[in-house]
Formats: C-alpha cells, structure tokens, sequence
C-alpha cells in the first residue's frame, strides 16, 4: 500500500484505463493544457496527446453532445466538468441522450460514458456553485451515480465506471482532492453498488456518501463512541444503484437509522432511504429514521449561514443522540 492524494488516485485510475483501451479520451475545460482546474489531468496531455486529452470552449451543453455521439460510435469518452454545477447547461445531453440510448435504440446503441466532476460546496462560493444534485441524476433510469469518499475508493470506482458499457455520473469534491489514503500498489477494480460498512456497532447505523463520510460523519462517530455509542457506519460509495441490503441488514442488528448527506431534504436520496427502511425493515425499528440535510434553502456567502445550513458533527451526534433516545 502507499498513502496518495485523492486527485493522482483518480489520474492513476484514468491512466491505467487509457494506457490499455485507445478509445478512452478525457475532454472538458482545463483538463489538457491547464493540466485540469483541480490537477486530475496532470501530465496526460503529455502521455497521450491532444487527439485523447482534449481542451474544450467554455460550453458543457455542446463538449457533452460531442461525447454521448463518440461514445454511440465504439468511443469511451471521460468528460470533466469543472464543477456539477454546471452540468445542467448539459444535463438534456444527459438525461434525453446518454441515459435512454439504450432502451430507445432498442439495444442497438450503448453508450460508455463517464461524465465527472466536484460536487456539493467547497466554502465560500455562493449559491450557484454550492448544489448537490446526485438526487437528480439518481432519479433517472439509464445512469448510474457514484460518489466515492477517499482515494482508494475513488480509483477503484472510476475504473470500474470508465469500462462500464453505461453511463456513469462521477461525482467528486473540490475540498476532497488533496485528501491522502493508501491504495494499493497492485490494480484493483471496485464494484459499483456495493456499499462499505467502515466501522460495524451495535447501537445506530448511520449511512452517508461522498464528503460528508470524512468531513462530517467520522468525526462524529468518534466523538460518539468516546460517549460510549456503537455507531455502525455505512458508505454507500454509489447511489444509483443504493446497496439496501447492507441498510437492512445494518438496521435490523442496531434497530435505528440516521442519514446523513449534502443535499436539500425535499426527494432526496435519504427521503429514498427512509421509505425503504420503514417498508422493509418496520418491525425492527426502535425510532424513526432520522435525516441530517442542508437546509432547505439556496446556500448563503456569509460563513455564518454556511455553517448554520450545513451538515456538522454536531447536527449528526444530536441527531444519533436522539434516535437513541439519550438527553441531547
């Protein structure tokens, strides 16, 4: 093993797939020339040239056309974009296109596609640029949605949805990417839709994904647990496919259940959780599942209202308290 950053995880995971399949090429702003907004693309320029590592105009609706008709010809397109945010200029591409290729070609067309970037807020960037929309993506049938944590899922993940024959929306975080953690030296591949039980407890299982996993939840596990409660945490990694057996059967050993994401409250993937849980698992609760979400409004500049709207360890420790019926 040896301890990387979260952006080479992803560049190593890229150059791997690249090296072996000459029909993989990365477009979008920055990523050639720039060596890419955030350093992913570092260096591939270099290796693989301009026909494979390509500089786009500042247009997401037109770099993302370009892409879903590539990869409807036999190539395996990786488009960045500098941030989820601004993917709704191509999210019609998205949605309309490389989602329904297959079921409306009958079969006759795949489209091997990943379209990746950061997601969610990073500080002070006002409401534009601060939005969570792995909801929206997850909703629509034709894609999957993956959202790694650290740097070895995310290069295990993103080689596993640069070879898938579908679309993969991969999303990332800006505040993430000099995150380190250790990845083995050998090549690896990480099914998608296979949640990972981080640390297994007895009392309360909290799920979360993505950055809230090592900026919120861990830390607030390890406050709880100095409390004395067995937090049994879970990382979805993906969440279209959401891997509800590893819920389930969490929640019928702890008998309570606290999700935690970014996103705002109203058709989240938390509500999607919730409703599954109290289905399926009714007679094994001893509380109600509880949410932790950003607050139901576009995120504020002021740090205050940042901090007020957010996901914290506090919110997440409170909520756990609660579902546990302890004196907050």
């Amino acid at each position: 093993m040896r301890e990387i950053q979260f952006r080479e995880a992803l560049r190593e995971a890229m150059n791997e797939e690249m090296r072996k399949d000459e029909t993989i090429f990365l477009l979008g702003e920055e990523v050639a020339e720039y060596n890419g907004a955030y350093k992913v693309s570092q260096g591939m320029l270099d290796e693989f040239g301009a026909k494979r590592v390509i500089d786009t105009p500042i247009a997401e609706l037109g770099f993302a056309g370009i892409a879903v008709g590539a990869a409807m010809n036999g190539l395996k397109p990786i488009v960045e974009f500098m941030t989820f945010n601004f993917s709704l200029v191509a999210i019609d591409q998205i949605i309309n296109a490389a989602a329904k290729l297959r079921q409306m070609s009958g079969g006759q067309f795949s489209c091997p596609i990943v379209f990746r970037g950061p997601t969610g807020n990073a500080g002070q960037l006002g409401a534009q640029h601060s939005q969570n929309f792995e909801n929206w993506f997850a909703n629509t049938p034709g894609l999957k949605v993956v959202i790694p944590s650290n740097p070895y899922d995310a290069k295990g993940l993103l080689k596993s949805s640069i070879i898938d024959p579908d679309p993969v929306i991969f999303m990332e975080s800006e505040v993430m990417y000099g995150d380190k953690g250790e990845v083995p030296e050998e090549e690896y591949y990480l099914p998608i839709g296979k949640a990972n039980v981080v640390k297994e407890g007895t009392d309360v299982t909290v799920v979360s994904f993505g950055k809230m996993v090592p900026r919120v939840v861990i830390p607030a596990v390890e406050e709880l647990t100095k409390e004395g409660i067995s937090v049994e945490l879970i990382d979805l990694r993906s969440v279209r496919p959401i891997d509800f057996d590893a819920i389930l059967t969490s929640v019928k050993k702890t008998n309570r259940l606290v999700v935690v994401e970014e996103a705002w409250p109203l058709a989240s993937i938390s509500s999607e959780i919730a409703f599954r849980v109290q289905k399926d698992a009714f007679d094994y609760l001893d509380a109600p599942v509880t949410r932790v979400t950003s607050a139901d409004v576009p995120l504020a500049y002021a740090p205050n209202l940042v901090e007020a709207s957010l996901p914290s360890i506090t919110k997440v420790v409170k909520a756990v308290k609660e579902v546990s019926y302890l004196k907050k």
